[in-house]
């Protein structure tokens, strides 16, 4: 466990009871004491009052760990150092300013969230441990060799703005912890339950405590279209749709910068590559060159993001070259919240720190239409897909089942007149391949029309995993197993396959867009999932 070092000053002498008395009759000895101890008690003190080496902790969560599964501590020499950190993935970072290499986890997250989850680090294994058979506590000794100075200091730290926020946090981290194994916390339209959460309990009382005290601060500089604007009718209308709600939002959304929990760069990466890429050009010059203009511009107009170095910040894309975009400025890319539809580990995606969201279509700017499906009884087809042919894994899917099997509905191109809509709702299960990009807008489209989507990727981290248990309602097939598709699904009993599309009926909520949003659709889980990366974010002001 990586925590920032305090100096401890001591003497100790493997010889002091041997040469005591010669030692005392040395007037030379004695001089040289009167010389060393008021040495050993100034850098003592300034060990103990000296500023913290780190500006922020961070604490590294994983997304396809259940929700507070794990509890991890920090010891950095603030006063909520030895408070329990709420757990995505059990590693804790420290991060020093002037070594900020050291700001993200091991990039060694899992490929698929079906994966078992990574083996902890034998100097970790405590932290491991269930929260609440080791609660994380200061011992009274410790307490014992603070100075009165050192805990006056902290103190008047809580005073500051940040502090306050950051106990409020804590208080947040505590309360979900006990929601964990406590009762089911009552709530007023929707109660989260079932198998299709990590720990439904801990979910809710989240949530709750999100919608109570999590406030966003929108940073007002940028001129649209590139900033504070976004498409609202294509695949990539969550950028637009997210911008719009987030700015409009008297909930979640302060204009007080100092009474915000993070920081949203307001920027569409669909609108960069509209308006400042050259077309075909193969540059990311420009787009670089925007948003590294922006970051420069609010952090000299700011104190915030050099604060934290943009841990606290976060930026939204559902483009495909939103992660190249994040390149533009290297603490953006390592340190701060990127909000991604294309999840992609190998592509530097990293479920501690980054968020995964739904690519969602909206054709029409709205869902009208597109939502509900008939019952299971009367879906006649095992599977359906339809799509061209880009990326590496359709085709090898159309190689092996494109117009092969009456069971498997493979196609690059329906037939005339036939709906694809109507194929999705015919159908039990949906093929989702990942195209040139892990994500797909597949995925939402069957859980709008009821079929059970069959997700066929590699290295790609489904939206909200740190919540939802896609193995309770989906199917994940490597791809290498393409070619025993037809055997996996028909292994599929009737029995299970009714839970699994009754299941994903619940969570279609989470995906849904709403206008004005509804609570636990898919603007309010986005907001959710960037809500408990901050919670595992400790930023300390120490000017």
């Amino acid at each position: 466990m990586m925590a920032s070092s305090s100096k401890k000053v001591g003497a100790t002498s493997s010889s002091g009871s041997t040469h005591q008395h010669a030692w005392w009759s040395s007037s030379s000895s004695i001089a040289a004491l009167l010389f060393v101890v008021p040495l050993v008690v100034v850098f003592g003190l300034i060990s103990l009052l000296g500023p913290d080496t780190a500006n922020w902790v961070f604490t590294s969560p994983s997304a396809s760990l259940p929700l507070n599964l794990t509890v991890t501590s920090t010891s950095s020499g603030n006063s909520d150092s030895n408070d329990d950190v709420l757990g995505l993935q059990s590693t804790v970072v420290v991060v020093d300013m002037h070594n900020i290499e050291e700001a993200h986890s091991d990039d060694s997250v899992q490929n698929r969230s079906s994966s078992p989850p990574l083996a902890v680090e034998e100097e970790e294994e405590e932290a491991a441990l269930p929260p609440l058979q080791q609660p994380n506590v200061t011992r009274g000794d410790d307490f014992m060799n603070e100075t009165h100075a050192s805990i006056m200091e902290r103190r008047q730290r809580k005073k500051t703005n940040l502090g306050w926020l950051e106990a409020r946090l804590r208080r947040a981290r505590a309360a979900i912890r006990e929601a964990k194994f406590g009762n089911q916390t009552r709530g007023v339209d929707y109660i989260p339950n079932g198998p299709m959460y990590w720990n439904a309990n801990a979910f809710h009382r989240s949530y709750l405590e999100m919608e109570e005290k999590f406030k966003v601060f929108v940073y007002g500089e940028g001129e649209p279209p590139l900033f504070h604007n976004g498409p609202c009718k294509s695949i990539y209308s969550m950028e637009g749709n997210f911008i719009h709600e987030i700015e409009v939002n008297k909930q979640f959304r302060t204009l007080d910068p100092e009474k915000a929990h993070v920081y949203f760069l307001p920027f569409s990466v669909t609108m960069l590559v509209r308006f400042v890429y050259v077309r075909d050009s193969h540059d990311f010059g420009p787009i670089r060159r925007t948003v590294r203009d922006y970051v420069n511009i609010v952090s000299e107009k700011y104190p915030y993001w050099n604060r934290s170095l943009g841990a606290d910040h976060f930026m939204l894309a559902c483009h495909d070259w939103g992660p190249e975009t994040s390149n533009s400025n290297p603490h953006l890319r390592k340190n701060s919240i990127r909000a991604l539809c294309n999840a992609n580990t190998s592509e530097g995606f990293n479920p501690s720190k980054d968020v995964s969201f739904p690519e969602i279509n909206l054709q029409t700017g709205d869902t009208h239409g597109f939502i509900g499906g008939p019952s299971p009884r009367l879906r006649s087809i095992l599977g359906f897909f339809a799509g061209g042919v880009h990326g590496p894994i359709r085709p090898i899917l159309l190689e092996h089942w494109e117009n092969k099997d009456p069971d498997l509905r493979v196609h690059q191109y329906l037939p005339k007149g036939v709906s694809y809509y109507d194929m999705m709702r015919q159908s039990r299960f949906c093929l989702c391949p990942s195209g040139y990009e892990v994500a797909s807008p597949r995925v939402v489209e069957a859980i709008y029309t009821g079929c059970v989507p069959v997700l066929i990727s590699d290295h790609y981290v489904p939206p909200f995993s740190d919540v939802l248990n896609w193995k309770s309602f989906s199917v994940e097939v490597s791809v290498s197993d393409i070619p025993n598709l037809k055997k996996i699904l028909t292994s599929i009993s009737s029995r299970r396959y009714l839970r699994m599309q009754r299941r994903m009926l619940q969570v279609r909520r989470h995906f849904e867009v709403n206008s004005p949003p509804k609570r636990f659709d898919v603007f309010h889980m986005i907001l959710h999932s960037i809500w408990l990366r901050r919670l595992n974010v400790r930023v300390h002001d120490d000017q």
